[in-house]
């Protein structure tokens, strides 16, 4: 079986995308922050599904903790064949009110931690002539959100960084995409003012919030084999929010 490892994955998008690897027969390299009731459910939960299963704490901010992380999932796993970039925060205020901790914590989580996550694996993909690398960007990376400077500006990097890998490494059978999931029912958009959510759900042309699971589908489509000729694109799932 191939190894995925997914960032960010104890809980909510992260999460649905390690259930749906899952499913697709992929063995798990799990990464949250640290240990926790709701992870050892999540390993149980994936290990029922007839894969292995492991869990990795990291602080993937940290590219010595990355690293390691990656050495240890090697071990126990196996290389890597399948990287998701999921792991993500968001410390949301205008711009001028903005301190520098908040912009620089958000683009450390956000797009920094691709960086030394696709660095990690990226070699024994090179080695092994095959590879698949997909990243958790967002619709505020493509068209800007208010109150969202820092977490666009990372998520739109993310989008630059798939690019330019995808351009580099796709002479050895690698490819890099993105995805960018618009308003999702997470815990984070839970969190919205009443009016704004109600505002975002009246501009979704399919009239409802995206589900984890329907990124999770995506990001599958993108590890199969049914994508092994699409490289360096954005997939965007917003149910049509940002269609232009």
């Amino acid at each position: 079986m191939s190894t995925a490892l997914v960032t960010g994955s104890g809980r909510g998008i992260g999460k649905a995308i390690a259930l749906e690897l899952a499913v697709q027969g992929f063995d798990i390299a799990l990464n949250d922050l640290a240990d926790s009731e709701e992870v050892v459910n999540t390993v149980n939960e994936i290990r029922k599904k007839g894969v292995r299963c492991e869990f990795f704490a990291a602080d993937v901010s940290k590219h010595e903790e990355v690293a390691a992380m990656c050495a240890e999932a090697e071990k126990k796993l196996g290389a890597v064949e399948v990287l998701v970039c999921s792991a993500g925060i968001n410390r949301d205020t205008l711009f001028l009110r903005m301190k520098d901790e908040d912009w620089q914590a958000v683009l450390n989580v956000d797009l920094n931690s691709v960086f030394y996550c696709a660095k990690e694996v990226l070699r024994s993909m090179l080695k092994a002539r095959r590879g698949k690398i997909i990243a958790v960007s967002s619709v505020s990376g493509l068209v800007g959100n208010v109150g969202q400077a820092n977490y666009s500006a990372a998520k739109a990097g993310i989008i630059g960084l798939v690019k330019t890998l995808a351009r580099e490494a796709g002479s050895r059978n690698i490819t890099v995409n993105a995805v960018a999931p618009g308003f999702i029912d997470t815990d984070m958009t839970r969190g919205m003012p009443e009016t704004a959510r109600q505002k975002t759900l009246e501009a979704i042309p399919l009239a409802r919030a995206g589900q984890p699971e329907d990124v999770a589908k995506a990001v599958a489509f993108l590890a199969s084999n049914a994508a092994d000729y699409i490289t360096g694109q954005v997939l965007t799932v917003d149910g049509g929010l940002t269609m232009y």
